[in-house]
């Protein structure tokens, strides 16, 4: 897709300014600068994104808005690790990262794409990823699914945009729609995964789809990420959630049921302990907290506060725990001692003031070994939890 003048080219200058290489079009006429800067900036962004990706010569990217809104690797790679099979199908392949994952686990494997380019950047693409058995189908997706049959794993994320341009949110305002789509859907494979925004709400979601067995909320370092659903005809209606944020060093899961939440019931606490928990987004996401409280043994501090406290240290929780040094509320002698610390990290939880307002009241630069969870109890007092991160 690429001439040699120009592939040597991005070769040489894939670490510059992609600003400063726009400009520069009259002193390399042999070169197409336009794709030039395109794939340098594709492979800037690979480095992080996608390593595998970018450490493979001769990868072909797409401009910055597929690069942007295309999965990590990791989170392809966790995606992968929840499905296999002998055939699979992608109804939207976009720039082809969750298929070239999921794919692996198939031995034979449909990519389907509505736009022309990016088909023809995937074959390229396959080929020096090594997957020989990927087949790339150039159509609309609603119009193949009713050529394919007998497959084993469909996936599909549908675009979140309108006509327009404007961004969307709930499942039938995505194209295609699923939710219209899921009858057929279910016909032609026996599980679905549904790719969708991390702002979608998840019960609403789950009353509009009747075949979902399972849900995946998907974190990396602690930023959500993408909701996946697994749609299957051994959907029940307690369906388990499952909460997952990928790190560097592993992965912290929780998962319980729809049913087990329900039917729990949330303690709150009467003094703070002597650690304070704050899950991961993905549970914060969830919704869940009288199973998590439950589950570890834990008391809340406040119902609209995500924050849990004990005295036993459980090093397992999904979340950031911090040992706790002091509890102060907001008289002149209580906020001096604050002061005195001079930094500290600031976080608000049900709390009526913002951290940019309450580092100015308090008098704190950002940063260091302190931590302050400026948080309501379940009695409506109003305090400073003061930590150190363990």
């Amino acid at each position: 897709m690429l001439d040699k003048a120009t592939r040597d080219f991005i070769a040489q200058h894939r670490d510059d300014d992609v600003r400063v290489l726009a400009l520069q079009a009259k002193r390399f006429p042999a070169v197409d600068m336009h794709e030039a800067v395109v794939q340098v900036e594709g492979w800037q962004a690979a480095k992080t994104k996608l390593p595998a990706w970018a450490a493979t010569e001769g990868i072909i990217y797409p401009p910055k808005i597929s690069m942007e809104q295309c999965s990590s690797e990791q989170t392809a790679i966790y995606k992968a690790s929840l499905v296999g099979g002998k055939r699979f199908a992608d109804l939207t392949g976009g720039f082809g990262i969750d298929f070239s994952y999921i794919s692996q686990m198939f031995g034979e494997a449909v990519y389907i794409e509505r736009n022309e380019r990016l088909c023809s950047i995937a074959r390229e693409n396959f080929a020096l990823l090594g997957l020989e058995h990927a087949k790339v189908v150039n159509g609309n997706s609603e119009e193949v699914l009713v050529t394919l049959n007998d497959l084993d794993w469909i996936f599909i994320d549908p675009a979140r945009r309108d006509g327009d341009g404007r961004k969307v949110v709930a499942l039938s305002d995505c194209e295609p729609n699923v939710v219209a789509l899921e009858e057929q859907l279910l016909q032609k494979s026996a599980k679905v995964m549904i790719k969708c925004s991390p702002m979608l709400d998840i019960t609403e979601a789950c009353r509009q789809l009747k075949h979902v067995e399972k849900v995946y909320i998907v974190a990396v370092n602690n930023e959500c990420k993408e909701l996946l659903f697994i749609l299957g005809n051994d959907f029940v209606e307690s369906y388990p959630v499952h909460c997952v944020n990928l790190l560097k060093d592993g992965c912290q899961e929780f998962s319980f049921t729809a049913g087990e939440e329900s039917a729990a019931a949330v303690s709150y606490c009467t003094a703070v302990g002597k650690y304070l928990y704050e899950p991961n987004v993905a549970v914060q996401k969830s919704g869940c907290s009288a199973v998590l409280s439950n589950h570890y043994g834990m008391k809340k501090l406040h119902a609209n506060s995500q924050l849990y406290t004990c005295d036993d240290y459980v090093p397992y929780f999904p979340g950031r725990i911090f040992e706790v040094v002091d509890i102060l509320g907001f008289s002149k002698a209580e906020i001096k001692r604050v002061q005195a610390l001079q930094k500290a990290n600031i976080t608000v939880r049900n709390f009526p003031e913002s951290v940019q307002m309450l580092r100015k009241r308090l008098k704190l630069s950002d940063g260091g070994d302190n931590y302050i969870f400026a948080t309501t109890l379940a009695g409506g007092e109003k305090v400073l939890v003061l930590c150190k991160k363990t």
